[in-house]
Protein backbone atom coordinates (compact mmCIF):
# COMPACT_ATOMS: atom_id res chain seq x y z
CA UNK A 1 0.00 0.00 0.00
CA UNK A 2 1.81 3.46 -0.79
CA UNK A 3 0.34 7.16 -0.38
CA UNK A 4 -0.47 9.78 -3.28
CA UNK A 5 -0.81 13.04 -2.86
CA UNK A 6 -3.06 14.73 -5.03
CA UNK A 7 -1.55 17.92 -5.08
CA UNK A 8 -4.49 20.27 -7.25
CA UNK A 9 -5.20 22.61 -3.92
CA UNK A 10 -1.72 23.46 -3.80
CA UNK A 11 -2.89 24.60 -7.53
CA UNK A 12 -5.38 26.41 -6.51
CA UNK A 13 -4.04 28.45 -3.51
CA UNK A 14 -1.61 29.47 -6.12
CA UNK A 15 -4.58 30.26 -8.57
CA UNK A 16 -6.33 32.89 -5.97
CA UNK A 17 -4.00 35.54 -6.07
CA UNK A 18 -1.82 34.79 -9.78
CA UNK A 19 1.57 35.57 -7.41
CA UNK A 20 2.66 31.88 -8.81
CA UNK A 21 3.23 30.63 -5.44
CA UNK A 22 2.93 28.05 -3.56
CA UNK A 23 3.87 25.97 -6.58
CA UNK A 24 2.14 22.15 -6.92
CA UNK A 25 5.72 20.98 -8.63
CA UNK A 26 7.77 22.09 -5.41
CA UNK A 27 5.15 20.67 -3.31
CA UNK A 28 5.09 17.64 -5.08
CA UNK A 29 8.79 17.46 -4.18
CA UNK A 30 8.23 17.94 -0.97
CA UNK A 31 5.86 15.24 -0.68
CA UNK A 32 7.89 12.77 -2.31
CA UNK A 33 10.75 13.32 0.04
CA UNK A 34 8.53 12.89 3.02
CA UNK A 35 7.49 9.45 1.77
CA UNK A 36 4.78 9.62 -0.15
CA UNK A 37 5.50 6.85 -3.42
CA UNK A 38 3.80 9.79 -6.26
CA UNK A 39 2.12 12.04 -7.11
CA UNK A 40 -2.10 12.59 -8.57
CA UNK A 41 -3.51 15.73 -10.02
CA UNK A 42 -6.14 16.54 -12.47
CA UNK A 43 -6.34 18.29 -15.57
CA UNK A 44 -9.93 19.81 -15.85
CA UNK A 45 -11.18 20.94 -19.02
CA UNK A 46 -11.44 24.63 -16.95
CA UNK A 47 -8.32 24.80 -15.79
CA UNK A 48 -9.49 25.42 -12.32
CA UNK A 49 -6.61 24.27 -10.48
CA UNK A 50 -3.76 22.35 -12.39
CA UNK A 51 -2.44 24.12 -15.56
CA UNK A 52 -1.86 22.22 -19.13
CA UNK A 53 1.68 23.60 -17.72
CA UNK A 54 2.03 22.28 -14.47
CA UNK A 55 1.61 18.44 -16.20
CA UNK A 56 4.13 18.99 -17.99
CA UNK A 57 6.64 20.30 -14.88
CA UNK A 58 5.24 17.57 -12.80
CA UNK A 59 6.11 14.84 -15.54
CA UNK A 60 9.81 16.46 -15.47
CA UNK A 61 10.19 16.49 -11.91
CA UNK A 62 8.42 13.67 -10.25
CA UNK A 63 10.13 10.68 -9.66
CA UNK A 64 7.61 8.10 -8.09
CA UNK A 65 4.26 7.28 -9.55
CA UNK A 66 2.07 9.76 -11.37
CA UNK A 67 -1.28 9.46 -12.09
CA UNK A 68 -3.05 11.97 -14.70
CA UNK A 69 -6.88 11.78 -13.10
CA UNK A 70 -8.85 13.30 -16.24
CA UNK A 71 -12.03 12.91 -18.11
CA UNK A 72 -12.30 10.93 -21.19
CA UNK A 73 -12.07 13.65 -23.61
CA UNK A 74 -10.36 13.65 -26.57
CA UNK A 75 -8.11 17.06 -25.59
CA UNK A 76 -7.32 14.74 -22.85
CA UNK A 77 -6.29 11.77 -24.27
CA UNK A 78 -4.25 13.80 -26.56
CA UNK A 79 -2.48 15.10 -23.61
CA UNK A 80 -1.99 12.10 -21.66
CA UNK A 81 -0.52 10.41 -24.58
CA UNK A 82 2.20 13.41 -24.77
CA UNK A 83 3.22 13.65 -21.31
CA UNK A 84 3.12 9.44 -20.63
CA UNK A 85 2.42 9.33 -17.13
CA UNK A 86 2.58 5.95 -14.96
CA UNK A 87 -1.64 6.00 -14.71
CA UNK A 88 -4.32 7.30 -15.99
CA UNK A 89 -7.30 7.50 -13.57
CA UNK A 90 -10.59 7.98 -16.07
CA UNK A 91 -13.14 10.26 -13.90
CA UNK A 92 -16.76 11.60 -14.14
CA UNK A 93 -16.39 15.15 -15.05
CA UNK A 94 -19.03 18.25 -14.62
CA UNK A 95 -18.25 22.01 -14.83
CA UNK A 96 -20.41 22.96 -11.73
CA UNK A 97 -19.33 20.07 -9.96
CA UNK A 98 -16.86 21.78 -6.86
CA UNK A 99 -15.29 18.53 -6.61
CA UNK A 100 -15.44 14.84 -8.65
CA UNK A 101 -19.25 14.18 -7.47
CA UNK A 102 -19.35 9.74 -7.11
CA UNK A 103 -17.49 7.11 -9.51
CA UNK A 104 -18.34 6.78 -13.28
CA UNK A 105 -21.59 5.23 -14.42
CA UNK A 106 -20.43 2.17 -16.06
CA UNK A 107 -23.12 1.40 -18.38
CA UNK A 108 -23.10 4.82 -19.72
CA UNK A 109 -19.71 5.05 -20.74
CA UNK A 110 -19.05 1.42 -21.59
CA UNK A 111 -19.74 1.79 -25.20
CA UNK A 112 -17.86 4.99 -26.10
CA UNK A 113 -14.40 3.63 -23.34
CA UNK A 114 -14.69 0.34 -25.41
CA UNK A 115 -14.49 1.87 -28.91
CA UNK A 116 -12.33 5.00 -28.57
CA UNK A 117 -11.07 5.78 -25.14
CA UNK A 118 -9.62 1.97 -24.34
CA UNK A 119 -7.95 1.91 -27.67
CA UNK A 120 -6.76 4.82 -27.95
CA UNK A 121 -4.84 4.63 -24.01
CA UNK A 122 -3.45 1.25 -25.28
CA UNK A 123 -1.38 2.53 -28.03
CA UNK A 124 0.75 3.39 -25.06
CA UNK A 125 2.25 1.34 -22.43
CA UNK A 126 0.50 3.88 -19.62
CA UNK A 127 -1.89 1.85 -16.87
CA UNK A 128 -5.49 2.53 -17.25
CA UNK A 129 -7.70 2.92 -13.99
CA UNK A 130 -11.34 3.72 -13.54
CA UNK A 131 -12.91 5.84 -10.68
CA UNK A 132 -16.21 3.92 -9.45
CA UNK A 133 -18.31 3.85 -6.39
CA UNK A 134 -18.00 -0.16 -4.60
CA UNK A 135 -20.81 -1.54 -7.16
CA UNK A 136 -20.32 -4.70 -8.54
CA UNK A 137 -21.95 -4.47 -11.61
CA UNK A 138 -19.79 -1.28 -12.53
CA UNK A 139 -16.60 -3.24 -11.17
CA UNK A 140 -17.14 -5.93 -13.36
CA UNK A 141 -17.90 -3.66 -16.06
CA UNK A 142 -14.32 -2.39 -15.22
CA UNK A 143 -12.86 -5.92 -15.84
CA UNK A 144 -14.24 -6.44 -19.24
CA UNK A 145 -12.77 -3.33 -20.50
CA UNK A 146 -9.68 -4.98 -19.51
CA UNK A 147 -8.78 -1.96 -17.15
CA UNK A 148 -5.38 -2.41 -14.66
CA UNK A 149 -6.91 -0.95 -11.83
CA UNK A 150 -10.10 0.81 -10.38
CA UNK A 151 -9.83 3.34 -8.00
CA UNK A 152 -12.93 3.00 -5.39
CA UNK A 153 -14.90 6.32 -4.36
CA UNK A 154 -14.51 6.78 -0.74
CA UNK A 155 -16.63 9.89 -0.66
CA UNK A 156 -20.08 8.02 0.47
CA UNK A 157 -17.94 6.52 3.23
CA UNK A 158 -16.19 9.27 4.76
CA UNK A 159 -19.42 11.70 4.48
CA UNK A 160 -21.82 9.05 6.57
CA UNK A 161 -23.66 10.74 9.28
CA UNK A 162 -24.01 7.67 11.49
CA UNK A 163 -21.89 5.03 12.69
CA UNK A 164 -24.36 2.57 10.64
CA UNK A 165 -23.90 4.65 7.40
CA UNK A 166 -20.31 4.18 8.01
CA UNK A 167 -19.95 0.62 8.78
CA UNK A 168 -22.61 -0.16 5.70
CA UNK A 169 -20.22 1.56 3.64
CA UNK A 170 -16.82 -0.23 4.99
CA UNK A 171 -18.50 -3.29 3.50
CA UNK A 172 -19.60 -2.29 0.24
CA UNK A 173 -16.05 -1.01 0.13
CA UNK A 174 -15.11 -4.58 1.37
CA UNK A 175 -16.85 -6.44 -1.08
CA UNK A 176 -15.89 -4.12 -3.89
CA UNK A 177 -12.03 -4.37 -2.94
CA UNK A 178 -12.12 -8.27 -2.83
CA UNK A 179 -14.44 -8.96 -6.13
CA UNK A 180 -12.04 -6.36 -8.16
CA UNK A 181 -8.48 -8.25 -7.06
CA UNK A 182 -10.17 -11.40 -7.47
CA UNK A 183 -10.82 -10.29 -11.22
CA UNK A 184 -7.31 -9.21 -11.60
CA UNK A 185 -7.26 -5.65 -10.90
CA UNK A 186 -5.69 -3.52 -8.46
CA UNK A 187 -7.34 -1.57 -6.12
CA UNK A 188 -6.90 1.92 -5.51
CA UNK A 189 -9.24 4.28 -3.05
CA UNK A 190 -9.91 7.95 -3.01
CA UNK A 191 -12.20 10.76 -2.32
CA UNK A 192 -12.54 12.50 1.31
CA UNK A 193 -10.13 10.69 3.29
CA UNK A 194 -8.30 12.59 6.46
CA UNK A 195 -6.62 11.72 9.06
CA UNK A 196 -9.26 10.79 11.33
CA UNK A 197 -11.17 8.38 9.02
CA UNK A 198 -8.37 6.51 6.90
CA UNK A 199 -7.07 4.16 9.95
CA UNK A 200 -11.00 2.67 9.72
CA UNK A 201 -10.91 2.06 5.70
CA UNK A 202 -7.13 0.72 6.21
CA UNK A 203 -8.28 -1.86 8.78
CA UNK A 204 -11.23 -3.15 7.20
CA UNK A 205 -10.24 -2.61 3.35
CA UNK A 206 -7.93 -5.61 1.96
CA UNK A 207 -5.50 -5.49 -1.00
CA UNK A 208 -5.24 -1.51 -1.22
CA UNK A 209 -2.68 -0.38 -3.96
CA UNK A 210 -2.54 3.56 -3.98
CA UNK A 211 -4.72 5.55 -1.50
CA UNK A 212 -4.61 8.80 -2.99
CA UNK A 213 -5.37 11.36 -1.09
CA UNK A 214 -5.50 15.52 -1.42
CA UNK A 215 -7.91 18.16 -0.23
CA UNK A 216 -7.78 17.12 3.22
CA UNK A 217 -3.88 16.48 3.21
CA UNK A 218 -3.23 20.13 2.27
CA UNK A 219 -6.15 21.32 5.00
CA UNK A 220 -4.00 19.52 7.24
CA UNK A 221 -0.77 21.10 6.12
CA UNK A 222 -1.56 24.42 7.25
CA UNK A 223 -1.67 23.21 10.75
CA UNK A 224 1.65 20.44 10.64
CA UNK A 225 3.42 21.62 7.70
CA UNK A 226 4.01 19.82 4.62
CA UNK A 227 6.11 17.54 5.68
CA UNK A 228 5.04 16.24 9.07
CA UNK A 229 1.54 16.04 7.59
CA UNK A 230 2.41 12.98 5.17
CA UNK A 231 4.66 11.34 7.84
CA UNK A 232 1.03 11.22 9.88
CA UNK A 233 -0.84 9.89 7.37
CA UNK A 234 1.94 7.20 6.51
CA UNK A 235 2.25 6.52 10.08
CA UNK A 236 -1.96 5.13 9.98
CA UNK A 237 -1.08 3.31 6.83
CA UNK A 238 1.73 1.97 8.22
CA UNK A 239 0.15 1.06 11.70
CA UNK A 240 -2.74 -0.76 10.21
CA UNK A 241 -2.68 -2.20 6.85
CA UNK A 242 -1.07 -5.39 8.65
CA UNK A 243 -4.75 -6.08 9.49
CA UNK A 244 -6.48 -6.00 6.52
CA UNK A 245 -6.33 -8.96 4.18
Amino acid sequence: MQLLVNVDHIATLRNARGEGYPDPIKAAGVCERAGAAGIVFHLRKDRRHIKTKDVYNLKKEVSGSLDFEMAATNEMLTISKDVDPDLITLVPESREELTTEGGLDMEVVLDDYRKRVFPAIRETDIAISLFVDPNEKDIELAAELGSDAIELHTGTYTNAKSQEEQANELDRLRTGAKLAHDLGMKVNAGHGLNLNNLGQLVETVPHLHDISIGHALVSSALYYGLENTIKKFLDIMENTSATNN
